[in-house]
């Protein structure tokens, strides 16, 4: 068992199907989006490059999306706390996802790589 599924097999509902769906709804945005395993958590990568992460917020207990380079964003519903590159976007379990808004944050964040604002793994910049 691959350590991302082991991760999601533990997590208890409602949070269990919320990542599930969060899963399935970032891999959906666009072909070249991949899951990945990285510092412990699952991360989603756009052609090698960090897009966003899931996680649950330690003092606040609910999941939420962290938007890698979401210093690059404005949304005022992205919380930035005490980070300085990530964003992140708190939901609760109990509710229906704000799908719209989560494909509109991913695909804002995918378009920093494809406009070259944020360089790709295999851009090489002078």
């Amino acid at each position: 068992m691959k350590a991302s599924e082991n991760y999601y097999d533990q997590l208890e509902e409602p949070v269990k199907s919320c990542f599930l769906a969060l899963h399935h709804l970032i891999l959906n945005q666009d072909k070249d989006i991949a899951p990945a395993w990285k510092y412990g958590m699952p991360f989603f990568c756009y052609k090698g490059r960090m897009v966003c992460y899931l996680w649950i917020h330690k003092k606040h207990q609910q999941p939420y999306i962290g938007i890698v380079e979401g210093k690059h964003f404005n949304e005022p519903f992205l919380l930035q706390e005490g980070r300085l590159r990530m964003k992140i976007m708190l939901l609760d379990p109990h509710k229906d996802l704000p799908v719209a808004r989560i494909k509109a944050i991913i695909h804002k964040a995918i378009r920093l790589y494809k406009t070259g604002l944020i360089a790709t793994k295999n851009s090489v910049h002078f």
